[in-house]
């Protein structure tokens, strides 16, 4: 099966003309899909203090002394890291976290 399209002065218009228009509202809407995700997350407002790590602090000990009684410490210690963006629990003297404000 041969698929033919025409090579003629006109046509080869036409396709560059479709190929400026795709390309025109790819950088209209690109920059916009991802602004609008960034510009949600910013707006977030987040009620937080901070700590400065002492040595000797771990993660689950920070949070278990904020935790409320009878609430779940492995959740206030995700909170933590979402809040600080830590891959892991490893903390070092002197670090300043965020904490979760208490309501």
């Amino acid at each position: 099966m041969k698929i033919y399209a025409p090579n003629n002065p006109a046509a080869r218009a036409k396709r560059a003309g479709f190929v400026v228009v795709l390309l025109a509202m790819a950088v209209v809407v690109g920059p916009q899909a991802f602004a609008n995700s960034s510009a949600d997350d910013a707006s977030a407002v987040v009620n937080a203090d901070t700590y400065t790590v002492m040595p000797g602090d771990t993660l689950w000990v920070i949070a278990n002394s904020i935790t409320p009684s009878g609430d779940d410490v492995r959740e206030t210690v995700g909170a933590i890291q979402r809040l600080n963006v830590m891959e892991s629990s490893a903390l070092r003297a002197g670090e300043e976290l965020l904490l979760p404000a208490q309501v």
